[in-house]
């Protein structure tokens, strides 16, 4: 049994005759005849009755009609699903994020994706820097806005896409002296316990805000490190210590906290959207694609 005995029988039905049903489908009357004829001879049961005035289905022709329609129906949603997760209309994709990305970064982004591909089914994870890198390279993620470029032992494995920078600035806990002052000089840390991002959650931000102090002649003395964003501001609420991170902390208004801009100001972080080399799927083609126009325009 072939798709084509499926479309000969639901034919007949709807003409209710040989002829009109042969025209219809653009063949010959006589190898219709012989293809329903076939097709009964297959299943072992009379599907039309054929009367002088043409045919009609039997019972067991209307319960084989009912399922090939079925058939036929979901065979075009599957060309139809299939050519649209082609063109990356619909699919699962599963990006990853720091919080100050969430804040700066993705919400123009995300609002243009899913304007122009509201079926695809967008799975965010705020994961740091590092954990992004390992869940691409174990395929768990599809992309991942990261701080800094991939880290040299994975850019065999990974491209990235710049997405722009933030200023460093210093947060403040109420109280100190600082907190008066309009902006933060780099030097004034050269005495203070400072809160920075863990080397292993976000080396490339700890790297920065190290290299910042350093420039300024200061060595860091490095009272705790945070695994993220909200863990810092916390502690420096705390009054544990002055504490560097990117400008978008500022959207996170955390109480017992100022937020100061360091002086001078340093070139900031650089955020990334990493992805793997290698053939692009499509979904993630139209959302690379969107990331572009967004950050060009």
């Amino acid at each position: 049994m072939e798709l084509r005995h499926l479309r000969y029988a639901l034919a007949l039905s709807e003409h209710a005759h040989f002829g009109r049903a042969a025209a219809a489908l653009g063949i010959r009357q006589p190898p219709l005849s012989q293809q329903i004829k076939a097709l009964e001879t297959e299943l072992g049961v009379q599907l039309f009755d054929r009367t002088g005035h043409g045919v009609r289905p039997t019972a067991a022709g209307e319960a084989f009609l009912a399922r090939a329609r079925q058939v036929l129906d979901h065979l075009d949603l599957a060309v139809r699903d299939a050519a649209d997760a082609g063109r990356g209309e619909t699919g699962t994709l599963a990006i990853g994020f720091l919080g100050t990305a969430l804040a700066a970064v993705l919400p123009e982004v995300l609002t243009a994706f899913r304007t122009r591909r509201p079926q695809v089914r967008l799975e965010l994870r705020e994961l740091p820097s590092a954990r992004q890198v390992e869940a691409l390279l174990d395929g768990s993620l599809d992309a991942g806005v990261i701080c800094g470029p991939p880290p040299a032992a994975a850019r065999r494995r990974l491209t990235s896409l710049p997405l722009g920078r933030e200023s460093l600035v210093a947060a403040v806990p109420s109280g100190h002296p600082l907190t008066s002052a309009a902006a933060v000089p780099v030097q004034a840390l050269d005495s203070e316990p400072l809160i920075l991002s863990s080397r292993q959650a976000e080396p490339a931000a700890a790297d920065v805000a190290l290299a910042v102090c350093r420039a300024a002649g200061v060595e860091p003395r490095i009272a705790h490190e945070a695994h993220n964003l909200h863990t810092l501001l916390g502690l420096v609420a705390c009054g544990l210590g002055i504490g560097i991170g990117p400008a978008g902390m500022r959207r996170f208004r955390h109480v017992g906290v100022t937020l100061l801009p360091l002086e001078p100001a340093a070139a900031g972080l650089e955020f990334h959207l990493a992805h793997r080399f290698g053939p692009v799927p499509s979904v993630l083609g139209a959302f690379l694609r969107t990331v572009r126009q967004v950050h060009r325009g």
